[in-house]
Parts: C-alpha cells; sequence; structure tokens
C-alpha cells in the first residue's frame, strides 16, 4: 500500500534526491521547502508520517512539529545537521519521534518511517510475522493465523486481509479494494468485492468481526 508523507526541507539536492527514493519505494510524498509550506500542507491533508528538517527558513521544524502536535498524532522524524544536546532534548519534548544526523543514508531513512508507522498504527512485526491482536500474518509463506492457527484462505482473500490490515480504521471503497487487490484493468463487479469480504468474514471466525462495513462507502478493519 502507499502511505502519504510529507518531506519538509530547504536544501533542493536532499528534498529532490530523498522524495524520489520514497516514491521509489511506495509512498506517496509531499515535498516542501519551508515550515511555512509544511503548514499548509498538514492542514490540507493527512499524513502517516513526517520528516522535517529543523533548520528552514520562514518557520523551523522545532515550530512545524509544534504546530502539527496541536492537531494530529503521526510520527515525526527531524533531519538536523544540529548535535546541540539542547535542540535534541527540546525536539522530543514537543513530539518528536526520531532524530537522524546529517549526512544520512536514505536507507535508514526509510527503515525508521517504516518502523514508527507501523508502531502508531498498533502492527508488531518480528521474525516477518506481522500481528495485529490475534490475527498473525506470515507475508513470506502467504500464511494467515488467529490464535496461532491457521486459517486457509484463497489468494484474493488473503490480499484483501492484507489490505484491510494494512488500511486498518480507514474505510476503502468497493473502487479502491477493485483497483488494488484486482487491479485497476479488472472488469468485473463491486459484488466481487463483497462476496470475498463474506468469505474472508467467515474463515476468520471471530476475528472476522474485525472486518467492518461503512455504509454506502466500504468497508475496513476495525481494531
Amino acid at each position: 500500500m502507499s502511505y502519504n508523507i510529507l518531506f519538509a526541507e530547504d536544501e533542493p539536492g536532499i528534498r529532490n534526491v530523498t522524495a524520489a527514493f520514497l516514491r521509489k519505494q511506495g509512498y506517496t510524498v509531499d515535498a516542501v521547502c519551508d515550515g511555512e509550506e509544511a503548514e499548509w500542507a498538514i492542514m490540507k491533508n493527512r499524513y502517516d508520517a513526517v520528516i522535517l528538517d529543523i533548520m528552514m527558513p520562514k518557520k523551523d521544524g522545532l515550530a512545524v512539529c509544534r504546530f502539527l502536535r496541536e492537531r494530529y498524532d503521526v510520527p515525526v522524524i527531524f533531519l538536523t545537521a544540529l548535535d546541540r544536546e539542547e535542540t535534541i532534548v527540546e525536539g522530543y519534548e514537543i513530539g518528536a519521534d526520531e532524530y537522524i544526523t546529517k549526512p544520512f543514508s536514505n536507507a535508514i531513512l526509510l527503515a525508521k518511517v517504516n518502523a514508527l508507522i507501523n508502531r502508531y498504527r498498533g502492527l508488531v512485526v518480528k521474525n516477518g510475522i506481522t500481528t495485529l491482536g490475534e490475527v498473525s500474518i506470515e507475508p513470506a509463506r502467504r500464511r494467515v493465523l488467529v490464535n496461532q492457527t491457521v486459517i486457509p484462505l484463497a489468494p484474493k482473500e488473503y490480499e484483501l486481509l492484507l489490505l484491510l490490515v494494512e488500511n486498518r480504521n480507514r474505510i476503502l471503497s468497493r473502487t479502491q479494494i477493485l483497483d488494488l487487490v484486482w487491479g485497476a484493468d479488472y472488469e468485473g463487479y463491486e459484488r466481487t468485492v463483497d462476496n470475498h469480504i463474506k468469505k474472508l468474514r467467515i474463515a476468520l471466525g471471530d476475528a472476522g468481526e474485525h472486518i467492518a462495513t461503512a455504509m454506502k462507502a466500504g468497508y475496513y478493519w476495525k481494531e
């Protein structure tokens, strides 16, 4: 799935290269060059993670983080060339989750972003197994367990479950589900989604209660 990332960095080289790297990994990235643009973006959009350079024109990253924390609870990573203890402490006090010192590795940034999003969303990922409550998913084996019991699922049911879990508490329309599970070129009907949701709920037993219906809107995984 694609998570939405806000990346605020005033150095064009870092901003363009890092944003391109994150997009290549499947993220949707809004890249802005100063603190005021970052605040405008925060007011218009909802993000799964926010990456802020501390030293930015107009408003610095600390000010943007304060602005953000008054509105939303999302992971915040600071990028900084500063290593002053008081700056780092202030950042954590106002709600930063991670600091990364420049120059930095995009691979490390990606790992931290993934880990923070998973933590905020309640997922536990250990030894390649993703666990959410009583449901565990082993992507390498395309295997699902409920309360440690293996649940046989058809391929599309597995993909549907994975999509709902990764987007938990977010309503997905039938059209979105068709595009993401069956592909944009699929020419079937939205009723296909309803049928697979019904089968998935039955297969999951009591855990199927997590799959909620949003009337006339779609489906979501309810924690």
